[in-house]
């Protein structure tokens, strides 16, 4: 017989530096005056595009962000630099998306009734990741003094919930009591800060989450049903990675950076998302009317408020529709874990609602789950 999974504690890690979209616009302008004072002549003769400004009213709009975290601030927002600048640290020292992701750990095993002992497997979830090798997920798991094993997965910003499902597939197989799931996401390391359409878009953040066979775990959330989904697509890509140095001539391209282009995104994702949310959740049963809330991937407000609309049949309220976006940005996989952790409290024995994740890939998750 398989065995039931519940979601039995969630943790998060936020960094401690927060920038608002007055500076980081501010920042961005200072860039564009440079550029365009630098290449006046070449702009004059049509050679060069002069680059346009940004402003608050604009990311706004266009996303819904306010704010968000970064594990380095000053680099960021400096018109020289615009980027975090994280130094390398050596190899016996814990590295950062792993210290991150202990962290979130940590604030999950202090609100479960459990020692880390009791974990069998850690995956390691996220859009970013340090290195090829090790996998972060061993490193996390000796950090923590986790026995069994460990590895890392990658589906971009749906990691978090293909780790869910994953982690259950294996409390369903008998292959362990609870697996830890972590979603470190330093996103702003990827993120060209110099682009305006995208200069606002991510933060950076970590998250966990335990998953506990049903028989184990005292309380939590019942996980009733988990589906994923892909489709190939071009329209979200970061092609960096270890082949780069065998290409010479376009290891500093843009797009060894996140590119996007949003338009296609917005109008062929949230079609495929709303249908697999609904479509899984006629195939559990779950009138999608019914579910008290709705914890999305928070990549943009208006993608979230259309999908929202789709699934609930009607306008959801902010309590229906949960949005962390405009303090946190986009945090990649970890987006819709926040969204869980943060506002999940007020649920009353079997009321059911809904974590999904979608992006790059195109990808999607979802995983219903219901009050215990």
């Amino acid at each position: 017989m398989s065995q039931a999974a519940v979601i039995a504690a969630t943790g998060l890690y936020t960094p401690p530096h927060s920038i608002s979209n007055t500076e980081l616009v501010s920042a961005f302008n200072a860039y564009v005056t440079l550029f365009n004072s630098l290449n006046a002549a070449a702009i004059a003769a049509g050679d060069v595009e002069a680059l346009a400004a940004s402003s608050v009213e604009f990311v706004e709009k266009a996303s819904g962000i306010k704010s968000r975290y970064v594990v380095d601030k000053a680099g960021v927002i400096d018109p020289r630099v615009m980027r975090p600048n994280i130094p390398e640290r050596p190899n016996d020292k814990l590295s950062i998306l792993a210290e991150i992701a202990v962290a979130a750990a940590k604030d999950a095993f202090g609100r479960w009734d459990k020692d880390p002992d009791q974990i069998d497997a850690v995956i390691c979830a996220a859009s970013n990741m340090q290195r090829a090798y090790p996998a972060m997920a061993i490193e996390v798991q000796d950090a923590l003094g986790i026995d069994g094993f460990a590895f890392d997965m990658n589906v971009a910003c749906s990691s978090a919930t293909f780790g869910i499902k994953t982690a259950a597939d294996y409390l369903a197989a008998g292959e362990a009591r609870a697996v830890l799931v972590v979603n470190p996401e330093i996103t702003s390391g990827h993120l060209n800060f110099r682009d305006r359409d995208s200069h606002f878009i991510f933060g950076d953040v970590a998250t966990a989450v335990i998953v506990e066979a049903a028989d184990r775990a005292s309380g939590g959330w019942e996980i009733l049903g988990t589906r994923l989904k892909t489709r190939f697509s071009n329209n979200i890509r970061n092609n960096f990675g270890f082949l780069n140095r065998c290409a010479p001539e376009g290891a500093g391209a843009a797009d060894k950076l996140f590119v996007q282009e949003g338009r296609k995104v917005f109008r062929e994702v949230v079609p495929m998302v709303a249908e697999m949310i609904v479509g899984h959740a006629a195939d559990l049963g779950i009138d999608p009317a019914g579910l008290k809330r709705l914890w999305l991937h928070q990549a943009n407000i208006n993608m979230n408020a259309l999908i929202g609309r789709r699934v609930l049949g009607r306008e959801p309220t902010e309590e229906e529709n949960v949005i962390i976006l405009d303090e946190f940005a986009n945090t990649s996989s970890a987006g819709s874990i926040i969204a869980f952790h943060r506002k999940n409290a007020d649920f009353q024995l079997g009321e059911t609602g809904l974590i999904c994740s979608f992006g790059a890939g195109y990808s999607a998750g979802t995983v219903f789950v219901r009050k215990r």
